[in-house]
């Protein structure tokens, strides 16, 4: 049995509404939505109604004001039935919320926030470029002052809830050779004049969620959609990443466990050569490698989401989380859909789309390759 961290009652009666959702509701439908590449709008108004998209948000502004262990726990549970219902959740208080939170002005929380929070409006996070990719500070979307106002200029990709978002929060800069310190962060709405989305179609993985181009061209915003101060951008997208990568962290452990829970399933119905699978020794050395696997990756999680609850910044613990735990889910995958054999080809079990998706994780919020740089140079003190 993998490891169950303890929760209070009050966070067991969380999760329990999480779960009953979960598997009641989105289980049966989740593989019809995956082939339609789209989350139906009824179960999106049913996690409204449930106030699944609180989150870390605080009560004051349409929040549940959760601890980030809570919010972890919660996201696992859904990534249990669906990774993609987890990444709506966890949007108000990550990639979309969280910079409004620590940044933006009254006005904007009250504007954007409270909506988000409350699961009345979506939003999207335009950081990634064409070019620049992981590299955040060499972005090449630009901006530059119209009078009291502001001028943007690029595209962002890879961007998602393109079908949905109301708003997007995004980043440009007025002097790329500044790099991070040339970047600022603005809220775009979705009617705004200059701004267009070109959504991809068939995805490898990911497929519920509308993901794509965000292509500003010539984009007019006031002063009121400058989030922070100008020139601290990379603080505003830092602060949203650092937490996106614990929700990505979270679902990874979530969607490995449904990979182990269904392995352990099939390898005791699946019989060959007169007995079930799961009493040969090969078959139980992959399910003992998932189990101690996934039990780590929880544990990395929850210790990130305790350094966050502290109060700090926690990069390397959230490198550490969101490498290692989609390092495993995608080892997880792969062991599910070997030991359901031909069977893991078929959409008949869900393991074959958990396997898609599993690769997908190790690319989101910052490659692997990136978050082992990261992870070296602090521990060899290049960084501080």
């Amino acid at each position: 049995m993998t490891v169950a961290l303890p929760l209070s009652d009050e966070q067991r009666a969380l999760r329990d509404v999480v779960r009953e959702f979960a598997r009641e509701t989105v289980v049966p439908r989740v593989r019809e939505y995956d082939e339609r590449e789209s989350i139906p709008r009824d179960i999106l108004d049913r996690m409204r109604e449930l106030n699944l998209f609180g989150g870390t948000v605080p009560v004051e502004y349409g929040g549940l004001g959760l601890d980030h262990v809570t919010y972890s726990a919660l996201i696992e549970e859904m990534a249990w039935a669906d990774h993609i219902l987890g990444v709506m959740m966890s949007m108000p208080s990550a990639l979309v919320g969280s910079g409004i939170l620590a940044h933006g002005t009254e006005e904007q929380k009250q504007r954007w926030l409270v909506p988000l929070a409350r699961g009345e409006i979506f939003g999207g996070a335009g950081v990634t470029e064409p070019q620049s990719g992981t590299d955040v500070a060499g972005m090449q979307t630009t901006y530059r002052r119209d009078g009291d106002g502001f001028v943007l200029q690029g595209a962002k990709t890879w961007i998602s809830n393109l079908d949905i978002a109301s708003f997007f929060i995004t980043f440009a800069t007025f002097d790329r050779s500044l790099r991070h310190k040339g970047i600022s962060a603005f809220i775009i709405p979705r009617d705004t004049p200059g701004l267009t989305v070109r959504p991809f179609r068939n995805k490898l993985g990911f497929r519920p969620i509308c993901t794509g181009e965000l292509i500003l061209d010539g984009v007019r915003v006031g002063p009121e959609a400058l989030v922070g101060e100008e020139g601290a951008g990379f603080k505003v997208a830092m602060t949203s990443v650092e937490r996106g990568r614990l929700a990505v962290a979270s679902r990874a452990v979530g969607m490995a466990q449904a990979c182990l829970d269904d392995s352990l399933a099939y390898a005791r119905e699946r019989v060959v050569f007169g007995q079930p699978i799961s009493e040969y020794q090969l078959i139980q050395q992959k399910i003992a490698d998932m189990a101690t696997e996934i039990s780590a990756a929880r544990l990395l999680v929850r210790n990130c989401a305790q350094v966050l609850d502290r109060g700090e910044r926690g990069r390397v613990e959230t490198s550490m989380a969101k490498m290692f735990a989609s390092d495993v889910a995608q080892r997880a995958a792969t062991e599910a859909v070997q030991i359901h054999g031909a069977y893991g080809a078929s959409d008949e079990f869900r393991v074959g789309r958990m396997y898609r998706d599993a690769k997908i994780f190790q690319i989101v919020e910052g490659t692997n390759e990136l978050h082992r740089k990261l992870i070296a140079e602090h521990e060899l003190g290049q960084r501080g």
